[in-house]
């Protein structure tokens, strides 16, 4: 598929050139993307796709800045969200488009849309998220990974044992019941995520159901964009007959594996 931008592209972009697959995973916060990432990823590589990550806050440029002054807890909407923007434009850049280029295929653990949802959901004009990120690419698939409050907010605890401010808009709600926040700002991102899913042409997949039952249906749609594989058929089967493994990832401002062949750009 040829790829295009939902607006004017950034200079330089060559969108001829872009020989990748992009695929997008979305939805609220501990939904499980990171697990249905890591699964994808494994699936691919041991196909013989080449494979990057991109995500929020991992741009060189801005990515530890921008967890460091989310500690303070004192960032008000526009400049939170100019931060994002500036971090997505980066990876955009220097990440993103030179893995397609090289042909990889890039699964992104969120995109514009949750930058956009985000700040909608605290008061930033729709339309002027909107005309700021018309420079991102139109990926090839965009999965909505859909679950219930209750499951979102379960799910968070079990894995870090507490709520993260941001995570459950304590800067907008200003109450001392985070639990009470948390369920109401992912209800308000998920109304947002509904209404993209019409207007961005999202596959909704409900994540209230098993890992490898969500898996699964990725993979069926992923299977229907993919080139053929870049190893021979024997590595092929070689590679497929070894066992898949779930693996976690930190959090952290570094940048994914992939590294640009071309000079980068002076900060």
């Amino acid at each position: 598929m040829k790829k295009k931008c939902y607006g004017k592209p950034i200079p330089g972009m060559a969108l001829d050139e872009l020989r990748g697959s992009l695929i997008v995973l979305e939805g609220g916060d501990g939904v499980g993307r990171t697990t249905q990432l890591n699964l994808l990823k494994d699936w691919l590589e041991r196909l013989g796709y080449p494979t990057v990550e991109v995500g929020l806050k991992r741009s060189e440029l801005v990515g530890k800045e921008l967890m460091e002054v989310m500690k303070g807890n004192m960032l008000c909407p526009i400049t939170l969200s100019l931060f994002y923007i500036t971090d997505f434009a980066d990876q955009l850049e220097n990440s993103l488009i030179p893995a397609l280029r090289a042909g990889f295929v890039v699964i992104a653990d969120r995109y514009i849309f949750t930058l956009m949802a985000r700040h909608i959901a605290r008061g930033v004009s729709k339309k002027w998220l909107t005309d700021i990120t018309n420079f991102a690419l139109v990926p090839d698939q965009i999965f909505y990974l859909k679950a219930k409050s209750q499951t979102l907010a379960e799910r968070t605890f079990r894995k870090s044992g507490t709520l993260n401010f941001w995570e459950s808009g304590m800067d907008i709600e200003r109450s001392g019941d985070m639990f009470h926040c948390f369920n109401r700002y992912q209800r308000a991102l998920t109304r947002e995520f509904d209404e993209m899913a019409r207007t961005y042409n999202f596959i909704t997949v409900n994540a209230d159901r098993d890992v490898f039952a969500i898996h699964g249906e990725i993979v069926n749609h992923v299977k229907q964009i993919l080139k053929r594989p870049s190893i021979p058929a024997a590595d092929l089967v070689e590679r497929t007959s070894q066992p898949q493994q779930v693996h976690s990832r930190k959090k952290s401002g570094k940048g994914n594996s992939y590294k640009k062949s071309t000079p980068r750009r002076s900060k």
